[in-house]
């Protein structure tokens, strides 16, 4: 895991690369890679390369990254890791490449050079590619397939400026800090600053699963090389030739082994974050029938203790029956108030979650950990979601009501008025009528965390209704499910993965998990594990499929199939309550946020906003 920076001087009436500028957003991301740094600037200094590295695989100087072809002509900074690097070694080798490391960089740079950008389509991991073609005279910025690794770039029409987080393009001093409506607007509906804006209009993110290319005439738009949906609706044609439900969870069984079995390539140990939840537990059964007995950590707090939100208890009786050494956090009120404003740097875009992440991987740290693996993405793939049923029901109910000419515009208007009058409690049922019967539309309401009619009030009516236009979030929803996928299950999935999991939960867990090196692996987010299991997912009728993942291990708690959801949160409410989160309080002159009732993610994504995008 690295910090990763470029600059490319592309129109031929800019000035050249400035070589302080190239450090600056190096450094601005020493956290991402406190084990070294390296930069690289072409002869006619027109082209930078700057990298701060967090070794992982190779940790001799072999493995220092910018790094090159043995001619020179290719050059490449890397972040991620690229899980069947050997593999792909021991193949290119046989058509004649030599290497001079054991690092999973170096492969990237041999399978360029043999197959170009079709490269993307061998690559297993997580990554965000700055790689520069001297010969071609381009530079390309690639993204992996679900997005785990950050890329932004901001291109002014001279110079095209590229790195793992905003703020390190920021501290350049050539970057534009205009703000970008559409960034703004779309964190307040989500939670979120949806792919690929940003708070600032010049700072674009790479999509995820996508390529951007840059030459003498300028950036390329970007081209998608992945799509979630596309791999479920192919997924139907294999249907009918998957066998019984026996035939199924042996599958599945031996696809999620596969990909654990990848994610534990490491030179360095690698641990587990552990919740009281299928996912984690099953991670750490499959790691037992693996042979790998990892250190586990897990995160508590005392004000759940003795309640169904303490997950401590569980996770040491799932740790002692898998025998893996365990070790817990107890945070407390004290040092989430003292971490407040070292959370907020660290984030680099506006967020209402990740804190969680950000205190277990500041655990594993104190530990001496640098890598560990977490069961996110079980729900998106399995299906554990409340949306998976509520989102298709809503879509029943609201069909015929969402028909009716201005019906759902009188139904805002008479909700609202309910509201304000203090009758209902309940901000979201002003939009079911107007968004309830679309899948991608139930889906925007249920994951919503404000409503565009509300965005006025946070930003002002000009920037509202400026960011809704430029968003498009509902045309980008329904983006994500063409190809269509298919059926209820297959379209919720590539929505949560696509939208909620992409621009949230893996971002989170870039910035909290960098903000102490923490390098955090998913090996329940990889698009092999997906193209393999997708056929047999949707074969199964239940909207709920995790009884694959808790019955993968073959040394199996029952317990695991009868415990029911209960999410892992952090006493937000309580906390930011006392005294000394009074100065948190940005959104005391907003009517709305006033209200007893209002849920503390809401005001909490306003103080959020109001810290990063000063």
């Amino acid at each position: 895991m690295c910090g990763i920076a470029g600059i490319f001087s592309y129109h031929y009436a800019s000035s050249e690369v400035n070589r302080e500028e190239l450090r600056h957003i190096r450094d601005a991301m020493e956290r991402r890679g406190p084990d070294g740094s390296g930069e690289w600037f072409s002869k006619n200094n027109r082209v930078a390369l700057g990298h701060r590295r967090l070794a992982i695989i190779d940790l001799s100087e072999k493995g220092a990254q910018p790094m090159h072809s043995e001619d020179k002509q290719l050059s490449v900074s890397f972040n991620g890791e690229i899980y069947n690097y050997r593999q792909l070694r021991q193949s290119l080798e046989a058509r004649g490449s030599v290497f001079h490391s054991n690092s999973d960089t170096e492969v990237i740079l041999h399978l360029y050079r043999q197959k170009g950008l079709e490269m993307v389509h061998d690559l297993r991991g997580m990554f965000a590619i700055i790689l520069w073609d001297e010969q071609k005279n381009q530079m390309h910025l690639i993204r992996d397939p679900y997005g785990i690794k950050p890329l932004y770039y901001a291109d002014d029409g001279w110079t095209l400026r590229a790195a793992s987080q905003v703020k390190a393009l920021l501290v350049s001093g050539k970057v534009s800090k205009i703000k970008e409506p559409a960034g703004s607007a779309g964190f307040f509906l989500t939670g979120s600053v949806p792919e690929p804006f940003t708070l600032y209009q010049e700072i674009r993110q790479v999509p995820a699963g996508s390529i951007v290319s840059i030459d003498s005439l300028g950036c390329s738009e970007p081209k998608q090389y992945f799509s979630i949906s596309k791999i479920f609706s192919m997924a139907h044609d294999q249907k009918g030739s998957v066998g019984s439900e026996r035939d199924a969870q042996d599958k599945i069984t031996e696809s999620l082994t596969d990909s654990l079995k990848s994610h534990f390539v490491s030179d360095v140990p690698v641990g587990l974050f552990l919740s009281a939840g299928v996912d984690s537990a099953a991670i750490a059964g499959l790691s037992f029938d693996l042979g790998h007995k990892m250190n586990a950590l897990t995160l508590a707090f005392a004000e759940f203790q003795g309640t169904a939100q303490d997950e401590l208890p569980q996770a040491k009786e799932i740790a002692s029956f898998y025998g893996a050494p365990h070790s817990e956090m107890l945070l407390s009120r004290e040092e989430f108030q003292k971490d407040l404003d070292s959370i907020l740097v660290s984030m680099d875009q506006p967020s209402i979650d990740g804190i969680n992440t950000y205190f277990v991987s500041k655990a594993a740290h104190r530990q001496g950990w640098k890598v560990a693996l977490s069961g996110m993405g079980g729900d998106e793939l399995f299906g554990g979601y409340p949306s998976f049923s509520e989102v298709p029901a809503m879509g029943r109910w609201m069909y015929l009501p969402s028909r009716v000419p201005l019906a759902g515009e009188l139904f805002q208007l008479a909700s609202s008025f309910l509201i304000s009058a203090g009758l209902l409690r309940q901000p979201k049922i002003t939009g079911l009528v107007k968004y309830g019967a679309h899948p991608a539309d139930a889906y925007f309401l249920k994951r919503a965390l404000f409503l565009p009619w509300e965005l006025p009030a946070l930003l002002g009516s000009e920037a509202a209704r400026e960011g809704l236009r430029r968003l498009q979030l509902k045309t980008r929803l329904r983006a994500s499910l063409k190809p269509d996928p298919g059926g209820d299950f297959e379209r919720i999935a590539s929505l949560e993965a696509s939208h909620y999991m992409r621009n949230q939960l893996l971002r989170d867990a870039d910035w909290a998990g960098m903000a102490h090196s923490m390098e955090i692996r998913v090996p329940l987010v990889d698009s092999v594990l997906l193209q393999r299991v997708a056929p047999f997912l949707i074969r199964s009728k239940e909207s709920n499929k995790k009884f694959f993942l808790a019955g993968a291990a073959k040394k199996n708690r029952a317990s695991l199939k009868k415990r029911s959801k209960t999410g892992f949160s952090v006493p937000m409410a309580r906390w930011l309550s006392e005294e000394k989160a009074a100065s948190l309080d940005a959104w005391k002159d907003i009517k709305m946020l006033q209200r007893p009732e209002t849920h503390w993610s809401r005001r909490w994504a306003y103080t959020a906003y109001q810290k990063l995008a000063a």
